[in-house]
């Protein structure tokens, strides 16, 4: 799937907003338009109201995800700061869950830094923890934290909130 030029500028301002430099997560816009060529990846934008943005509007959130067979991996997750706590992080998890189900995904995958405070937000949608890679992210200030890796059926998901 490939996105247009301002999906993309959307998605870069969401994400140089809502990501802390201190912890080297977000993409540049490079990785973000290889991952999009490949073809099995996915992205949705969500609008300060909730909806899909119109064309040239602000996007408050997106997110990223690849697919494969009955999985889809959450690789990118964020909604800016001065959107958050409105329930657009539910809504557009919702909206994940029931595009990755059209896509015949059967679960929904992430891996997260130990101590991201979105943890709550997946563990509230049935994520539970499968996995954890000790030390696996390392910040440029040189700390090290643990990668979780979560999973979730996407029917949980589907059904805990109105898409």
């Amino acid at each position: 799937m490939t996105a247009p030029g301002d999906d993309l500028d959307r998605i870069m301002a969401v994400m140089a907003a809502a990501f802390d430099p201190a912890f080297g997560e977000a993409w540049n816009r490079r990785q973000l338009e290889d991952a999009l060529l490949v073809g099995n990846c996915h992205y949705l934008l969500i609008a300060s109201n909730g909806e899909v943005p119109e064309t040239g509007a602000e996007a408050a959130g997106f997110c990223l995800s690849r697919h494969g067979y009955e999985e889809e991996e959450l690789l990118l997750f964020a909604v800016a700061p001065g959107h958050r706590r409105r329930g657009l992080g539910q809504t557009l998890l919702a909206r994940l869950a029931a595009s990755a189900k059209a896509r015949g995904a059967q679960r929904l995958l992430l891996e997260m830094r130990q101590e991201n405070p979105a943890e709550h937000l997946y563990r509230n949608f049935g994520f539970t923890p499968v996995g954890r890679r000790a030390g696996y992210y390392r910040v440029p200030g040189g700390a090290c934290f643990d990668a979780i890796t979560f999973a979730c059926d996407c029917q949980t998901i589907a059904n805990c909130r109105k898409i």
